[in-house]
């Protein structure tokens, strides 16, 4: 760690080069101008500066700041890349498999997945809405360990048929027989609608419910012809499926 001895910033190894330099320009500019204010208050009034020199010296900083940001934007593009968003974008369209507690009412339902290491001897599902109300309980009676399906039909806790969107999250509490808490491993499935990036972070759309790229499991291509998937499956690089 080291104090730049011309702005006083701090840094590092990883010290945004962007960063400094635009704090360095500042210095200088703050600098030139205090040098050409005190130069037109003590001009010879019988030879005043050439107002042309100051002038295109104000132009040459104008230039260096116009390319530190440009700087910036190549940056930033190489981040959008780098984080996944090119490659996100080639999903749309396609059904995936992600692990994820979120997922959007599509058509009056919504449907997750979720592995249960071990045996349960109580499981309970929550479905929470975008506020982390619960609007819906379940209580499986199948709680072996393994994979499992809830399918959820829209409906709250009153009957009412909720409007598609979302995100509604699964909350899943389960415990085995002697009262330890069991961790299971949730999924959604759908079709991306959509990718955007959100500081930094590449989501995709699954129906009402937006998650990062990267938790995405496997990827089928739809065949157009019957709207359902062909056996045709791509795995994500960077993640692992472990669930059915």
């Amino acid at each position: 760690m080291a104090v730049d001895s011309t702005t006083g910033v701090t840094t590092n190894a990883t010290t945004d080069t962007g960063a400094l330099g635009k704090a360095r320009l500042a210095a200088n500019f703050d600098t030139f101008m205090t040098l050409l204010t005190t130069q037109l208050k003590n001009q010879d009034p019988l030879s005043p500066l050439d107002s042309n020199q100051f002038t295109q010296q104000l132009t040459q900083m104008t230039g260096v700041e116009q390319q530190i940001y440009s700087n910036d934007l190549l940056k930033q593009l190489v981040t959008n890349t780098g984080s996944g968003i090119s490659t996100a974008v080639a999903l749309i369209g396609k059904e995936v498999k992600a692990t994820s507690a979120d997922a959007g009412l599509v058509k009056g339902k919504a449907d997750w997945s979720y592995t249960l290491p071990s045996a349960a001897d109580s499981v309970q599902i929550e479905v929470l809405d975008a506020n982390g109300k619960v609007v819906q309980v379940a209580s499986p009676t199948d709680k072996t360990a393994g994979d499992h399906t809830y399918s959820w039909n829209g409906k709250d806790l009153t009957g009412k048929q909720l409007a598609d969107g979302g995100p509604y999250t699964m909350k899943i509490t389960a415990k085995d027989a002697s009262g330890a808490a069991i961790t299971p491993t949730v999924f959604v499935k759908g079709v991306v609608t959509g990718v955007q990036q959100t500081n930094g972070k590449t989501l995709i759309t699954l129906g009402g419910a937006q998650i990062p790229w990267e938790t995405v499991t496997s990827i089928n291509q739809i065949d157009s012809a019957s709207t359902s998937s062909t056996s045709s499956t791509t795995t994500n690089p960077a993640t692992t499926d472990t669930a059915a």
